[in-house]
């Protein structure tokens, strides 16, 4: 897939996958494989196995590369998959040359966790990764407010494989003028912090959001992205309102059971384990009565 393609399928709902463990703490390949397969033939065209809704910074790098294999498999040529990589320098270049060889189309660079994060070592971390993998398509994941359109811009002048950014800032403000700083029409900008943020991003230039949602009910959050893709905002908060109780458990608590919340719905679906790794924790009851409440009113249980 050329740079271009995966652009353009950016543009999209970019779906970060849940990563399901058996009863012994191991990935449940099965079922991993069949939540995958189901996010897809519900119209995902962007799959992101070890994203942070999979765990990834719980996950060793077998595991990783485990769940990147079981999502090519379970996918096939029917959407992109782009890989989430990360931690030290040598194991996010040694996860990229993986992906590449594995069949990803892309890489997801995860935000850096050094707690001394300068602008010119930031630009740099990327550039070693992206330079490592010439041939793949490259996302930036940016959390950090401070990385601004200038750091962006050098790095894309520096690595024409960087074709796009996750902005997870959670300020729309902000991004709009980090956007057009670095180019807005140079790269594809994703909306990085899921469906509720989706609206107010596009409204000022994002063309695809992040989803955690669409391990429970892809269709709805492709429904969402037609809204605000053909500019029909009106329905478009109305599937903000529809879902927005579940986002908002999502990340009560600065995001404490952000990933338990889709694994508790898809537990009482029945499609895994509601297990999540410390330092998450499953959801106690009334939150686990609020989600089958929630699912019950989207006609899934």
């Amino acid at each position: 897939m050329a740079f271009d393609d995966l652009s353009e399928r950016l543009a999209s709902v970019v779906a970060i996958t849940v990563t399901p463990f058996d009863a012994d703490g191991a990935i449940d390949e099965k079922n991993y494989a069949a939540i995958v397969d189901r996010m897809v033939e519900g119209g995902v065209s962007v799959v992101t196995p070890n994203g942070n809704t999979s765990e990834f910074y719980t996950l060793s790098a077998a595991e990783t590369e485990r769940a990147l294999s079981i999502t090519v498999d379970a996918v096939g040529d029917r959407a992109a998959i782009i890989a989430g990589v990360g931690h030290d320098l040598a194991s996010a270049v040694a996860a990229a040359r993986f992906a590449d060889r594995a069949g990803a189309q892309g890489i997801m660079i995860h935000q850096p966790v050094h707690p001394y994060v300068s602008l010119d070592g930031w630009v740099d971390y990327h550039r070693a990764i992206a330079s490592s993998v010439p041939e793949l398509s490259v996302i930036l994941y940016v959390r950090n407010p401070r990385i601004g359109g200038a750091q962006i811009a050098a790095l894309a002048d520096a690595c024409p494989n960087v074709v796009g950014v996750k902005y997870a800032v959670p300020d729309p403000v902000r991004f709009a003028s980090v956007a057009r700083d670095a180019g807005l029409d140079r790269l594809t900008w994703v909306a990085g912090l899921a469906e509720l943020s989706a609206p107010g991003y596009f409204a000022v230039g994002a063309s695809g959001f992040t989803s955690g949602l669409a391990n429970v009910a892809p269709r709805l959050s492709v429904q969402m992205f037609r809204a605000l893709q053909a500019g029909e905002f009106g329905a478009a908060m109305e599937f903000w309102e529809f879902i927005r109780r579940f986002e908002e458990l999502r990340a009560l608590n600065e995001s404490a059971n952000n990933v338990s919340v889709v694994k508790e719905a898809l537990a009482q679906l029945g499609l895994c384990r509601r297990d999540v790794r410390p330092p998450a924790s499953v959801l106690a009851e009334a939150d686990r009565s609020a989600v089958g409440v929630l699912l019950n009113s989207w006609s899934l249980l």
